[in-house]
């Protein structure tokens, strides 16, 4: 009889002990998770923090520019980039307003503008922008190259390629403008059509040592022989791009100079 309330008693405290022990498991698994969780919103909101500290601290900054000099149209825009990221749309729709302004010229506020519409989803005020600034800089090809690449800048392609298209009508013999859209559709991985612009660029001006380090890398053949004799003929009138078309070139020393030369034009002089 003693035996047995003697293992009873050691029965009960055994329970007693053993459930102590899963409680006091199941606590620190509890404590442990507690603090991880405490610790990961920590590690996030420090995160939001650090991410929102360097926008205003360059709004303050951008802001005591504005109030030392209101008329300055950089400030303004990129005020407005800073705003636009955010999605305040009028802040920013303000302040490429006001850049432009002081500098109607501005074509990095004016693809801004048309990207702002774009993407708080007024798409006919967007494209009414769009069409309005493009038909003002179809004056100079200039302009139009300009305006091309601030929308290439904002992704709008469609807009990009159409200012580049009315600088090459303006001046299809701008070395500077073939550059600009063989580089556009080297970013694209057209290389098709980039060869052919990069390729008429060089040809309209060979000092450019990275549109021939460009060439380069497509594949064109580099060949510097010795310097041609005064006795053979200035080269040939540079061909236009062909778009589709795939070529091999050449690029060559003549009368002191490095142009490029196609195979159709070296088969011709045969």
């Amino acid at each position: 009889m003693t035996a047995k309330v003697g293992s009873g008693k050691f029965s009960a405290e055994s329970f007693a002990f053993g459930r102590g022990l899963v409680c006091l498991f199941v606590f620190s698994v509890l404590a442990v998770c507690m603090i991880a969780f405490v610790g990961c919103n920590e590690e996030q909101n420090k995160a939001v923090v650090d991410r929102d500290i360097p926008a205003a601290a360059k709004k303050a900054e951008l802001q005591g520019t504005l109030d030392r000099r209101f008329e300055n149209p950089e400030a303004h825009f990129q005020l407005g980039q800073l705003y636009q990221a955010e999605g305040q749309w009028q802040k920013a729709e303000y302040h490429y307003n006001i850049a432009l302004s002081f500098d109607p010229s501005y074509v990095q506020a004016q693809a801004s503008m048309v990207k702002l519409f774009l993407d708080s989803g007024d798409t006919a005020k967007s494209r009414t922008y769009a069409e309005t600034h493009m038909n003002d800089a179809s004056r100079s090809a200039v302009q139009s190259a300009r305006l091309g690449e601030a929308f290439e800048k904002q992704g709008l392609d469609e807009y990009a390629l159409t200012c580049y298209q009315r600088a090459l009508d303006l001046e299809p013999s701008s070395a500077s403008v073939n550059k600009q859209v063989g580089l556009y559709y080297l970013g694209k991985g057209d290389k098709v059509r980039a060869k052919e612009y990069l390729v008429r660029s060089f040809q309209l001006d060979p000092a450019q040592p990275d549109v021939a380090g460009q060439l380069g890398r497509l594949g064109v053949e580099v060949r510097i022989p010795e310097r041609a004799g005064a006795s053979e003929q200035a080269g040939a009138k540079p061909e236009q791009p062909t778009e589709g078309k795939d070529k091999e070139y050449k690029l060559l020393y003549k009368h002191g100079m490095m142009q490029v030369e196609s195979p159709e034009k070296k088969s011709q002089e045969g």
